[in-house]
Parts: C-alpha cells; structure tokens; sequence
C-alpha cells in the first residue's frame, strides 16, 4: 500500500509565489482504521491474544487522558511524544493573565524521529558522519499518484496542522504559529 496524493493547482491570487502551480495533496480513504484492526494487526506481529490487545488499546485512550490532564508529556517508544497545548488571549497587565484567558486546547504531537547515516566526509582532518533525522512512522511510506474518485482530501476548515496536508502557501510545511502556547520542538531523546 502507499499514500496516495492528487494534484491540484494553487488558485489563490493573494500568493504570486505559487499562483497556479501545482502541488501533491494527500487523499484518504473516508474509512478510518479502528481499535479492532490494529489489534488485530498487532496480534499477528506478537504472541498476544487479540483480546489482551484490544482490552490495551482501549485502556490507553483513558490513561493518556489522566496524564495530559496531569500535565505530563507522554512519550509512546516507536510513536513519539504527546502533550497538551493551547492558545490564549493576550492582556496588557500579566494579572490578567489566568486560566481564564486560555480560549482552546489540543493534543500535540511530535513523531519519534531517529537519525540515519546516510554517508561520511572529511572536515577539517576529522571524519564526521552525513545523516538524516526520520520520522520513524514516516519513513518507509511510499507515495503514489491516485485517479480514484471515491478519495477524499481533508475538508479545507481543517487547519494544516490537524489536516495533514501540506498547503501551497508554506511550501508543504504544516508548522503552526500565532498565540499557542506550548507547540515548540523539542529533541526527542533526553
């Protein structure tokens, strides 16, 4: 299987930059991959009876939820780390500043990356490595150009960062910005 991706043509006059180029947008299956199926997944990758798997799973949901509320950061080994985020308003007098201006919350999430050694040089008598970092969940996806119809971009009220696809006025970054707090990067390892 691959990511598939259709082309469309940037129509928004506003960005001369990219006005009417075209770029790759990732398209979804409307069926969502549920609980039951990468259980079921799982269970013929391990020795684990399916049932012991999905009784996890269904566990792990409630106790990210205890720690996110706790305001801990959650980091899956292979999947990468989870924390809380939000925005807020902003007020002249840093009394002001309570809980109360906080105006919406969100689950962030950083992939796992690990870094692969992709050669080596000589610098300055020295022998350094050439590398690159991977999102480990990412880095063995293949892409693939799709005509079937019944595939869906993201509806365009998502924003870039929860929709996954990458947009043409930031050249396929899909960074956030503005007045969240807490959305910065980190290293994964420690």
């Amino acid at each position: 299987m691959s990511q598939k991706f259709i082309k469309t043509q940037n129509m928004n006059s506003h960005n001369a930059k990219s006005y009417l180029k075209y770029y790759a947008q990732p398209v979804y299956d409307q069926k969502f991959i549920e609980t039951d199926e990468i259980a079921d997944f799982i269970q013929t990758q391990a020795t684990l009876k399916r049932s012991d798997i999905k009784a996890a799973l269904d566990e792990l949901g409630a106790a990210m939820k205890h720690f996110l509320e706790m305001g801990q950061k959650i980091r899956l080994s292979g999947i990468g780390i989870f924390k809380v985020g939000f925005s807020s308003i902003g007020v002249s007098d840093a009394n002001n500043c309570t809980a109360s201006t906080i105006t919406s919350r969100r689950v962030l999430f950083q992939p796992e990356v690990e870094r692969i050694v992709t050669g080596s040089a000589e610098k300055n008598g020295k022998v350094v490595q050439k590398y690159v970092n991977a999102k480990t969940l990412l880095k063995d996806v293949v892409f693939e150009e799709t005509h079937d119809t019944s595939l869906r971009p993201e509806p365009e009220n998502d924003s870039p960062s929860t929709g996954g696809g990458s947009t043409p006025s930031n050249g396929g970054n899909t960074g956030g910005g503005g007045n969240t707090s807490g959305g910065g990067t980190e290293p994964i390892g420690d």
